[in-house]
């Protein structure tokens, strides 16, 4: 079901053919390749002087080009991109009109020498007054059309033409003879093999536009049937051409109804320069609407024909009069094709429609109204889901609705047989319900039953949607029904620019039926290049030159290498600052775990900023959880300071079983160490497993000399609407906004796990440096145009269009790449290095001694471990201190092995119990085999402890399995990360970008300086330092700002930091237990 209505709006362009020589009667100037608006216009490559131009020109009659408004500059466009010289510069007349050329004067390097000459570059545009008159360029020459009376009338008849010349160019003054040619063309072209060919078509539509430019408005409109006789053709070539056999294989490679649209246009300027009565010209696939009107009349004007279901009604004058209100008429001309014009793969349908204004000379752009003009043309009935329900007392009905294009919108109409009010509501994948659903609205006999579902609404989301309608505060009675009608389209226009259908700036209106779609939209075109600002022209030809100037001009170049000194010594000390943080983003593993203990947790300790918020402590942690609790784990490494101010220290912490939900933690230190007072700003504590988190939000001193003067604390985990509140997440985004996202200042207290080093935020710095230093002397003092509307006016501050033009551009070519190059250093992977093995080699070769008193001790500790949990049901174990304590543990352990057995529901908490004390079993018999009978009272006792050693590890091994398989643990799999990381060699394409960036910056701003003078230079250098000074003091911080509460307003939950070294902790955990089990520790 996929019905779309296209809006376009057409930019006619010529597409000129090879050039054709003519035999002229003598007394005749030469016939013109170039015709435009009754002048004809000579294109000269060759380079001469603008001396040497402008008495070549004189030569064949003719001059300099002296007018180059928006027709003349995109009619030889046209045709220097034909003859690819539009890379060259042309001279112009010294006295050139721009008057309908606003971009022109925005664009014009301004000269006080008397002496100057114009030229113009067209790609891209630019228009420069030079001093330099004897420079060798190309050159535009222009002379009149204007015959004499007895010359036109036997041009006809006297004229002679090489035989190889096109039928129809003798004829471009005879427009009746012309047209027996493009008759006799069209029936050639028609049964030939093969035709049209690209030049026979383009020469076709050339020389019927030429013959059409040539009549004169009084011709136009006595004679009628030549008008009818000239579309007629002008359709039939554009039929044959979209319609060729060959269509599939050669496509037509240039778009030609542009061209033939140019020959419509100014048949309606000749027969409206004669008459301000409305025009309608119908041919066999579409129609145009032309009429004249003073601006102030068209306020609220309804073009085209409501009869026939296709109009545009404009907005109200107030609207429009910005954009008309300084012209004296406007020429409003409407066009509907019946087919469209413009073939892709977007799958037009219905009727096409366009709107051009202009004022008799050139078009009137319109953009960005802010108040829409509204069209509304026929569509076909097709794809139309239409049916009556009867809606059950407190029931709904369920409307299905397959979405392929999630740029369309739907149209639905829901119309009860009474008067009743309804409420539709919209989901997606499935029916919607009270607490599932996308949108909603209530419809009513007084708004009418329709609801528009827009693009937004469908979250530009294609799949399956559904709509719900039921009774909104109406008694329902029996035997009500619902009309239901849905029909999906969209509004579309032709963007000539890109050459594609688009949506931009146009939606679908409320008046939408099956058969005729409304539309609304803000323009006529896209915006052009008039609202393109042009940076400060500077000749590249003249590199050379300019940096020869560095003796007289080296304000720029002593800027820039105090840039480059500053950074090369910052860079040095950002280099051994991040030497420093290196060592200490180590991921601890506590050395106080059980080597058996294989239920993980992650503790992330994130010491406060405020002055000596370190410690020198020793630091204990101890869980406590719903279903156990832990011992308690001394929070240090040996390889790294922990605890400093400032500092995010994580540790893995093992336990024999799931603790549950962790509700408490208890915290102490020794208070040793010259600096034992320790400000804790918070705590996460996350279970590996299960990938819980749970938050600690300490913020306060443990110290016996700071705060309450405790050293020891308990603190209850957060509850989730203390993590999602608006103090918590605004104030954890812009402690770590300004520490990691504010470019500038993060340079001096970066995040300590973060992948972005200081030296890389520091080059990142620099060339964000010079690139704001290249767009801003590119900018800097550009003219200003007069013409450009103001947006913004508060008291003698005015913002207009043209600064606002300048901000956007500089953005664009400033932050995307930058934005890109911080993008891949802070998303690049740490590149993980595997510990060395060579102190566990050491440990393998010389196994520990065995003796009673570790085994007695080891046995102790794992009882003891079993006894943290409730469930396990085993009591406090006092101290073994004999061989007959070690059998008394084996006759509780016994008890524990049956306890096990006995739980028929299996769960995580009899996985880990049954795993850990498998391990720790095998590590006793282990032990004991070491031993012999000499190290117990008897060889009985020996044997005994032996065999039921054997027994012990005989059963856990099978309680273990058998709760394994009812309840396997959770794969240890990574979190899905919301960003996303990329491979660690991309270190070498953010550099790469990062130095290029940073070459062109600074030649270009070297250029630019020595292009402005020494005395320019110095002015721009105090304007630059405003420029900084506004970066880094107002728009950064304002931006952490912005970010925090936006994310704080969303109530979007604090995010946990992901780190790449969890995997190699864990598998150091793994391979301590194996170790450990095998008695190697």
């Amino acid at each position: 079901m996929l019905v779309r209505v296209a809006v376009f709006w057409g930019v006619a362009s010529v597409y000129l053919s090879e050039t054709t020589e003519l035999c002229q009667p003598e007394g005749t100037p030469s016939l013109c390749e170039n015709v435009f608006k009754n002048a004809c216009y000579e294109i000269y490559s060759e380079s001469k002087s603008w001396m040497q131009a402008r008495n070549s020109c004189a030569q064949r009659g003719g001059v300099l080009v002296m007018e180059f408004n928006d027709a003349v500059k995109m009619f030889l466009s046209n045709i220097t991109q034909q003859r690819s010289t539009s890379n060259l510069s042309w001279w112009l007349g010294k006295q050139v009109c721009v008057d309908n050329l606003d971009a022109l004067l925005e664009d014009a390097v301004a000269s006080e020498d008397a002496t100057s000459c114009t030229y113009v570059k067209l790609n891209p545009f630019q228009l420069i007054v030079s001093s330099d008159c004897n420079h060798k360029r190309s050159f535009f020459c222009t002379r009149s059309l204007q015959l004499p009376q007895n010359i036109q009338k036997s041009l006809g008849s006297k004229s002679r033409f090489k035989r190889s010349e096109h039928p129809m160019a003798p004829h471009i003054y005879d427009i009746v003879n012309l047209l027996l040619e493009a008759d006799n063309e069209l029936m050639r072209m028609e049964t030939e093999v093969g035709e049209p060919t690209e030049e026979s078509r383009n020469e076709f539509i050339l020389y019927l536009l030429k013959g059409t430019q040539n009549m004169s408005p009084e011709f136009a409109l006595e004679n009628t049937d030549i008008i009818s006789h000239i579309i007629s053709c002008s359709i039939s070539i554009l039929d044959i051409s979209m319609n060729k056999c060959d269509i599939q294989t050669s496509p037509n490679r240039t778009p030609i109804f542009e061209d033939i649209f140019e020959i419509f246009r100014t048949i309606l300027m000749l027969l409206s320069s004669e008459t301000l009565q409305r025009i309608v010209i119908r041919f066999s696939t579409g129609t145009i609407y032309q009429s004249s009107h003073k601006p102030e009349d068209l306020s609220n004007v309804i073009l085209g024909s409501v009869e026939d279901g296709e109009f545009i009604i404009m907005p109200p004058y107030s609207i429009l009069q910005s954009h008309i209100g300084q012209h004296e008429r406007i020429i409003a001309q409407m066009s509907t094709f019946s087919v469209n014009p413009h073939p892709t793969d977007d799958n037009i349908s219905g009727t096409v429609c366009s709107l051009l204004l202009s004022n008799g000379e050139s078009d009137v752009p319109v953009a960005n109204l802010t108040e829409t003009i509204e069209i509304f043309m026929p569509r076909p009935f097709t794809h139309i889901i239409n049916h009556t329900v009867a809606l059950e007392e407190n029931t709904k009905v369920l409307t299905r609705v397959n979405v392929s294009d999630s740029s369309m919108s739907i149209c639905v109409r829901v119309e009860p047989s009474g008067n009743m009010s309804l409420i539709l509501t919209l989901s997606q994948g499935s029916p919607p319900n009270s607490s599932y659903f996308a949108n909603v609205t209530i419809v009513n006999q007084i708004g009418g039953y329709q609801w528009i579902i827009t693009p937004e609404m469908l979250q530009q989301t294609p799949g399956i949607w559904y709509i719900s309608s039921e009774l909104f505060n109406s008694t329902w009675k029996q035997g009500i029904t619902l009309s239901i009608t849905t029909f999906m389209t969209k509004c579309m226009y032709w963007s000539i620019d890109r050459q594609i259908w688009s949506t931009d700036g146009c939606q679908v209106g409320k008046q939408s039926t099956p058969g005729q779609t409304h539309c609304l939209c803000n323009h006529l075109t896209l915006f052009g290049s008039s609202f393109f600002v042009m940076p400060n022209h500077v000749d590249l030809t003249r590199t050379a030159e300019l940096f020869g100037s560095v003796s007289q001009n080296y304000v720029v170049l002593s800027l820039v290498c105090a840039f480059f000194g500053l950074y090369l010594v910052t860079l040095l000390w950002a280099y051994y600052a991040d030497r420093r943080s290196l060592s200490r983003r180590k991921m601890s593993l506590l050395e106080d775990n059980h080597p058996c203990a294989q239920y993980n947790y992650l503790v992330s300790v994130q010491t406060g900023q405020r002055k000596n918020a370190g410690t020198t402590a020793n630091v204990t942690v101890m869980l406590f959880g719903s279903e156990g609790q832990s011992d308690a784990h001394h929070l240090m490494d040996p390889d790294k300071p922990v605890f400093e101010r400032g500092a995010v220290d994580v540790f893995l912490l093992a336990t024999p079983f799931p603790l549950g939900e962790v509700r408490n933690i208890r915290l102490r230190h020794d208070n040793s160490g010259g600096h034992p007072s320790w400000y804790i700003n918070k705590m996460t504590i996350r279970d590996l497993q299960t990938q819980h988190v749970w938050h600690f939000f300490c913020d306060c001193w443990i110290s016996g000399d700071h705060g309450d003067g405790l050293t020891e604390k308990i603190f209850n985990a957060a509850k989730n609407n203390e993590v999602s509140c608006f103090r918590n997440i605004f104030q954890s985004r812009t402690s770590t906004g300004f520490r990691d996202e504010h470019i500038w200042v993060s340079i001096l207290d970066p995040p300590s796990r973060s992948p972005f080093t200081r030296v890389q935020r520091v080059s990142c710095c620099t060339s964000l440096l010079l690139c704001t230093m290249a767009i801003n002397i590119a900018f800097w003092n550009i003219p200003e145009n007069e013409d450009s509307p103001v947006v913004l006016s508060i008291a003698s501050l005015h913002v207009t269009w043209q600064d606002i033009m300048v901000g956007v551009e500089s953005g664009l070519l400033m932050f995307p790449i930058n934005i890109l190059i911080i993008t891949i250093f802070r998303s690049i992977k740490p590149r993980i290095v595997s510990k060395s093995q060579t102190s566990s080699s050491e440990d393998t070769m010389r196994p520990r001694e065995v003796t009673i008193p570790t085994i007695l001790k080891e046995t102790e500790v794992v009882l003891s471990l079993l006894s943290g949990s409730l469930r396990n049901k085993m009591a406090q174990l006092y101290r073994l201190e004999s061989i007959n304590d070690l059998f008394s543990a084996f006759n509780r352990v016994h008890e524990f092995i049956h306890l096990m057995q006995g739980e028929t529901e299996s769960d995580l908490h009899w996985v880990y119990c049954s795993k850990f004390l498998l391990a720790a079993l095998r590590r006793l018999l282990m032990c004991l085999e070491r031993l012999d009978g000499k190290n117990f009272p008897t060889p009985q006792d020996y044997t005994r402890a032996l065999d039921i050693s054997n027994l012990l590890v005989r059963k856990s091994d099978m309680v273990f399995s058998s709760h394994l398989v009812c309840c396997p643990p959770p794969t240890k799999k990574k979190r899905v990360s919301s960003e996303c990381r990329l491979p660690w060699w991309c270190v070498f394409l953010g550099w790469f970008l990062l130095i290029s960036l940073s070459g062109v910056s600074t030649f270009f701003t070297l250029l630019y300086g020595f292009y402005y003078g020494k005395a320019k230079s110095i002015k721009w250098i105090m304007s630059l330092g405003l420029s900084l000074f506004q970066s880094i003091f107002i728009l950064q911080p304002l931006k952490v700002i912005g970010v925090a509460v936006f994310f704080a307003l969303l109530l979007k939950p604090v995010a946990v930091d992901e780190t790449e070294e969890i995997e190699q902790v864990l598998s150091e955990q793994e391979d301590k237990c194996r170790r450990y089990s095998r008695g190697e520790l």
